[in-house]
C-alpha cells in the first residue's frame, strides 16, 4: 500500500540528528480553530519541542504556533502545551518507554492528513553521545563520496 498524501508543515531535524530513534507513533493533536489556520498555513514550529506524560495525558511542550493574523481576540498563546491525542494502551507503553532510563519522547514532522487533521509523528527516541554523532556524520559523509565517484565513474 503505498503513503497516504499528506501536506508537510514542520519537521524536526534536529531530533534524527540528536537521538537514535527507536518507535515512532502517528498521534492527532487539540488545536483552536485560530491555531488550525495558522498551521494551514505552514506557520508552525517543532524544533525545541518535546512530549511528556501528565496525568495520563501525552502533552506537546515548546511547540510555536504563530498567531493567526485575521484571529484578533481569538488567537491563543502561541508556545501553550498542547495535547496529543493517543489510544490509552498507545500511552501506557510510551509510560512504560519513558520509565526507563534515557528514553524520551520527541516530535519528528508535523502534518495535515488527507482528510484536513492536523498530526503529529512522536518517536521514542534514546539521545545520541557526542562520538554517535560524529560518527553518523562521518557516515554520511562517505556515503556521498560514493555517490559522487559513481556519477564520475559513469
Amino acid at each position: 500500500m503505498g503513503r497516504k498524501e499528506r501536506k508537510l508543515i514542520a519537521n524536526n531535524k534536529k531530533a534524527r540528528h540528536d537521538y537514535f530513534i527507536d518507535e515512532v507513533y502517528e498521534a492527532g493533536i487539540v488545536l483552536t480553530g485560530t491555531e488550525i489556520k495558522s498551521v494551514r498555513q505552514g506557520k508552525a514550529s517543532i524544533k525545541e519541542s518535546y512530549a511528556k506524560i501528565e496525568k495520563g495525558e501525552l502533552i506537546l511542550h515548546g511547540m510555536n504556533i504563530s498567531p493567526y493574523e485575521q484571529g484578533n481576540r481569538y488567537n491563543v498563546e502561541p508556545m501553550r502545551p498542547r495535547k496529543l491525542l493517543l489510544h490509552k494502551q498507545e500511552i501506557r507503553k510510551l509510560i512504560g518507554y519513558t520509565t526507563i532510563k534515557g528514553l524520551t519522547l520527541v516530535p519528528l514532522t508535523m502534518y495535515i492528513n488527507e482528510e484536513g487533521r492536523a498530526k503529529v509523528e512522536i518517536a521514542v527516541a534514546r539521545g545520541k553521545k557526542n562520538y554517535d554523532k560524529r560518527e553518523t556524520i562521518a557516515k554520511r559523509d562517505a556515503s556521498r563520496d560514493i555517490d559522487r565517484k559513481m556519477k564520475e565513474r559513469f
